[in-house]
C-alpha cells in the first residue's frame, strides 16, 4: 500500500520474483477491501497517503484480521509515529527507502520470534547523515512538483543553494 505508483509496482515485482503472491493498492479503501477479500498474511503500509492516513489503515486492517503482520514504511519517520503504529498494531516500523530483501528480513525475523517490533535499524542499514538529508530533499523536491524555489523556501534554504545540492550524486549509504 504506497500512493507511490513506482514504488509500489517496484516492490510488488520484487515480491513476486521471490515467490510471494502481490496485491497493491494506492489508497486505504482499496487496501481495506483487498485485504477483506483476501485475508493476507503481510501487509505493507506507507505512512504518508492522501486521504486515510496509513496510520488508520494499520488500525482497520488489524481489526479486521489481528493475526496480519504489519510493516509501516515511512521516508518521514519519528519515535511518535513509531509508538503510535505499534499501538494500532503494526510490528515493524521501517524508514525509506527499502527494498523488498529488508521487508522481507523484517517479515521472517517477525514470524520466527526474534523481533516482535523493531522502531530502530541495525548500524550497518542506518544511511548516512548527508544520505538522509538528499533523500528529504528529493522528497520535497516530489512534492513541490520539481519547483525549486518553492522547495527551496520549504526548506529553508536559498534558491542557489539548493541548486547546489541538487547538482551533486547522491550521498552513499
Amino acid at each position: 500500500m504506497d500512493d507511490d505508483e513506482a514504488y509500489r509496482n517496484r516492490l510488488c515485482r520484487a515480491f513476486a520474483d521471490r515467490g510471494w503472491k502481490t496485491s497493491s493498492a494506492a489508497d486505504g479503501t482499496a487496501a481495506i477491501d483487498i485485504a477483506a477479500k483476501l485475508s493476507p498474511e503481510l501487509a505493507v503500509v506507507d505512512l504518508r497517503l492522501p486521504g486515510m492516513s496509513g496510520l488508520e489503515i494499520v488500525r482497520e486492517l488489524h481489526r479486521l484480521d489481528d493475526t496480519i503482520c504489519i510493516i509501516m514504511l515511512t521516508g518521514y519517520g519519528s519515535i511518535a509515529t513509531a509508538l503510535t503504529a505499534t499501538k494500532l498494531g503494526a510490528n515493524h516500523y521501517l524508514s525509506k527507502p527499502v527494498d523488498a530483501d529488508q521487508i522481507i528480513t523484517a517479515y521472517e525475523k517477525i514470524n520466527s520470534g526474534q523481533e516482535e517490533f523493531v522502531g530502530e535499524e541495525t548500524a550497518q542499514s542506518v544511511p548516512s547523515l548527508a544520505r538522509v538529508e538528499w533523500e528529504h530533499i528529493q522528497r520535497v523536491l516530489a512534492d513541490c512538483d520539481g519547483n525549486i524555489s518553492q522547495a527551496s523556501k520549504l526548506l529553508g534554504l536559498h534558491r542557489r543553494s539548493l541548486q547546489r545540492k541538487l547538482a551533486k550524486y547522491p550521498p552513499q549509504t
